[in-house]
């Protein structure tokens, strides 16, 4: 089963908790500080929300898999979308462990495709996406950087 995950930078955490658990009729299934996630079966969906380093909007939209399998399979799309594929590999990030890759559409919307594997004390690092930048498919081996970074959550 494969399940959309969506992630919004916001101004205030507690706020935007507030309105979101209202929204969903559900309260939030992992909460930190700067971090708040609902694993939603209806829909299915991984809604992720953090302050903090975030743009504020959409940060990132993703696919999350429940197995290796499902993940070998979303990878395969992922190059056949003939785009640059970031493949970060084994990572920590929004306080799970998990194995992703990365991509960007032609208009520079970032998407990730990931497997958590685990819970983590610490949100984790956020990846360099440079090489995803909208025109990057235009420009071979020397992508210019994204305008920010872009925080990860799995």
């Amino acid at each position: 089963m494969k399940r959309l995950h969506v992630h919004v930078g916001v101004n205030d955490l507690t706020q935007s908790i507030g309105f979101y658990s209202s929204l969903f009729g559900a309260e939030p299934t992992v909460t930190k500080a700067d971090y708040a996630k609902w694993m939603l079966d209806d829909p299915l969906v991984n809604f992720a929300i953090s302050s903090g380093n975030a743009h504020k909007g959409v940060e990132h939209l993703g696919i999350q898999v429940e197995s290796e399998g499902e993940l070998q399979e979303v990878y395969g799309r992922l190059k056949a979308a003939d785009r640059p594929v970031l493949e970060e590999g084994a990572t920590t990030c929004c306080y799970a462990k998990s194995e992703k890759s990365w991509i960007a559409d032609p208009q520079g919307v970032v998407w990730e495709a990931f497997f958590t594997n685990g819970e983590a004390t610490v949100y984790g690092d956020n990846p360099e996406l440079s090489a995803l930048s909208a025109n990057a498919a235009e420009t071979a081996c020397c992508a210019p950087a994204l305008s920010s970074k872009v925080a990860c959550c799995g």
